[in-house]
């Protein structure tokens, strides 16, 4: 099958919704199909189309049904579109939902945010990820604490840093965040941050390389979003055996599970900061984690991932 694969540009290669477009062409050939990746659809012949971005990939969504009503679309809907476009301009983002023969999501909690009558179409694919290739080995000089997300408004970026220094003056934690600075707002404040605070390092932007070798001498990995979708990174970590301190909010909670232990309140810092104290002072904190993230490590196997695309696939035949 000839598969037209549209997903919106970005400022980096390495947008969430880049790496899954490139993870999803990859599967879908070792699938036996021939994929074309695309930012916009330009009316090409396709058997179907995988779109990323219901609201983003509207218009694209809405002429491909018109040149080719009876061919399958799946979207996938992104975190921005479930928690946010839905409610702000529903005009695009649910037309494209209607449209599409099926829904995918990443955590298992988006339901929630898709329309009744739409529920049925709903199929939740988990992002998988590699093992780290490397022995995991955390730091012995700092209990480090990776932040892996691009610097915007929804990633809420500087919690961490900002909890960092609510810590009393012989904690050992150190933060250290890679990820571009989508404005020069953003930038700017990073640098400010480090200026002030001598436990905070902003790298940049990184190779997905130097991700990994961070990931593998971190003691803990903080997501605070105030939304995702599901973020690729947590599955990172998980399969990594890297505990993920997350803001309570049901695209971490659709990953991680409803009971894990390394929850805080969306935007609350002193709760973030308890929870690296604890991490500090309490082993036994990490081992919970650790275990918990094991039971959770399934999910997030490539294997996994693909056998999910081919009953998706086979289920529109």
């Amino acid at each position: 099958m000839k598969i037209v694969l549209i997903t919106p540009a970005g400022p980096t290669s390495r947008t969430g919704n880049r790496v899954a477009a490139t993870r999803w062409a990859r599967i879908l050939g070792q699938l036996g199909h021939r994929v074309q990746v695309a930012s916009s659809y330009d009316g090409q012949s396709a058997d179907a189309m995988v779109a990323i971005h219901a609201w983003r990939s509207a218009a694209a969504i809405e002429r491909f049904k018109a040149e080719f009503p009876k061919r399958p679309v799946i979207l996938q809907l992104s975190g921005t579109d479930i928690y946010q476009y839905i409610d702000t301009d529903p005009g695009p983002t649910v037309r494209a939902m209607e449209q599409a023969d099926r829904l995918v999501a990443l955590n298992d909690l988006a339901w929630k945010s898709v329309p009744k009558r739409l529920r049925g179409r709903l199929r939740v694919i988990h992002q998988s990820a590699p093992p780290l290739g490397q022995s995991r080995r955390p730091s012995r000089r700092a209990v480090v604490v990776s932040v892996i997300g691009h610097l915007r408004d929804v990633k809420d970026p500087l919690r961490a840093a900002e909890a960092v220094r609510l810590l009393p003056a012989d904690s050992r934690i150190r933060i250290e965040q890679v990820g571009r600075a989508y404005t020069p707002e953003w930038a700017e404040r990073a640098r400010a941050e480090m200026a002030i605070n001598a436990r905070y390092t902003w790298r940049d932007d990184v190779p997905a390389a130097a991700v990994r070798r961070l990931l593998s001498r971190s003691h803990a990995m903080v997501i605070s979003s105030l939304s995702e979708g599901g973020a690729n990174v947590v599955s990172e970590a998980v399969v990594a055996g890297v505990p993920v301190l997350a803001s309570r909010m049901d695209g971490n909670v659709g990953l991680l599970g409803s009971d894990y232990a390394g929850y805080f309140p969306v935007g609350d810092t002193k709760a973030l900061a308890r929870l690296f104290l604890r991490l500090e002072r309490e082993p036994h904190l990490a081992a919970t984690l650790g275990k918990a993230l094991a039971r959770r490590r399934p999910l997030f196997r490539p294997a996994r991932e693909t056998a999910a695309w081919r009953r998706l696939l086979a289920d529109l035949r």
